[in-house]
């Protein structure tokens, strides 16, 4: 066996496990801004990862911005392109906390990130930037559709998930290990292990980090620091007629976040002592 490590070397072994609900999500996502949003055609993805969401949106006729900080998944999404697609979508590299494109300010529709990856972001201050600065390139009615697990701080056992996929003729046995988390340090320990086994190849592909934690008071609190309204929540079922009940268990969450009016209100008025300076000059 042949011991590998950062799954995100790997992307067709990662989209394996993580691919198979592409078309339901671009679905939800289209239904989300019809309902709540604009529904324009001008798309953000935040580490758009292996670049699934980002073809099946350009395959609907969406303008599609994305960024990742992996090169080896920027280019798996670069090469999965058609000729006609890739005149739709821009893809660069950047982190969560520093993407910031001024002639997207005010313009974008539908801004999303499905997959939990929010969490890598390892302290507030991050998170904040991520979300300020992804808010400022909302229209004053676009959304921010946000997924990731809550945290339940009161448990006591770790929690382990297994997934099984398949690429040409490689299995693919991914178990995910969250360990107990750190309310003080606002922390998970995690673990992934990718088994890929196929004609002459037997890898263990092993990662490790820490995810954020979360509360439910946590997040909301983070919302409206970054000057963000919660219009909506649902789980990873992406059931437009079953929102997340009051008081729901669930810990998986999709938080579907337009700009607060105060914060609208502030980007028009900044908008327009620009304009009064530039005439000015």
């Amino acid at each position: 066996m042949e011991k590998r490590t950062d799954w995100y070397e790997h992307p067709a072994y990662y989209e394996a496990i993580f691919g198979t609900d592409t078309v339901r999500e671009v679905d939800f996502l289209e239904a989300l801004s019809a309902r709540h949003g604009t529904g324009g055609s001008l798309w953000l993805e935040p580490a758009c990862g292996a670049g699934r969401l980002v073809a099946e949106a350009a395959k609907r006729g969406k303008k599609v911005v994305g960024y990742d900080i992996s090169d080896a998944m920027l280019a798996h999404s670069r090469k999965r392109l058609t000729p006609a697609q890739r005149r739709r979508v821009k893809l660069s590299q950047s982190r969560m906390e520093e993407f910031f494109v001024p002639s997207l300010e005010g313009k974008v529709d539908v801004a999303h990130n499905l997959v939990s990856t929010f969490r890598y972001l390892d302290s507030e201050a991050a998170a904040l930037a991520h979300l300020k600065g992804t808010r400022r390139l909302l229209k004053p009615d676009g959304l921010y559709v946000l997924g990731f697990h809550l945290t339940d701080y009161a448990r006591t056992a770790p929690e382990h998930e297994r997934w099984v996929g398949r690429v040409g003729e490689d299995a693919v046995v991914c178990n995910t290990h969250e360990g107990l988390p750190e309310r003080r340090a606002r922390r998970s320990p995690m673990r992934n292990r990718l088994r890929v086994t196929g004609p002459g190849k037997d890898w263990l592909i092993e990662t490790t980090w820490n995810f954020r934690t979360y509360s439910g008071p946590q997040a909301q609190k983070l919302f409206r620091d970054a000057g963000l309204d919660v219009v909506a929540v649902y789980d990873f079922d992406y059931d437009l007629a079953a929102p997340v009940a009051r008081g729901s268990l669930r810990l998986d969450r999709v938080f579907v976040l337009k700009p607060s009016k105060g914060s609208t209100r502030r980007r028009a008025a900044t908008g327009a002592r620009k304009k009064a300076r530039a005439k000015k000059a």
